[in-house]
């Protein structure tokens, strides 16, 4: 089956959007950090805690994840902080 969209494994980290972890107080260091970076393809990566298995029982109808995805969380303020870096569609 073709997607309409598949991630490019070779597109690289352009720039971070929002605030680090440890300027938002969410990590003591840089071995366990959440983050959200825009690739230089546009694509956005998030880098969270895999919850995959603890969420895959409760996801509201219509929603499901294929075999190579993961549900990752972040803190909210990550989110917050990233809303002045992303533009309005």
């Amino acid at each position: 089956m073709v997607r309409p969209w598949e991630a490019d494994p070779s597109a690289l980290f352009e720039r971070r959007l929002g605030s680090s972890a440890q300027e938002l107080g969410n990590s003591k260091d840089t071995e366990d950090c959440p983050d959200i970076w825009q690739l230089d393809n546009g694509d956005i990566a998030v880098i969270g805690r895999d919850l995959t298995t603890a969420y895959a029982a409760k996801l509201p109808g219509g929603v499901s994840l294929s075999a190579d995805e993961r549900l990752v969380v972040i803190p909210g303020n990550m989110l917050s902080a990233a809303k002045k870096d992303i533009p309005d569609a």
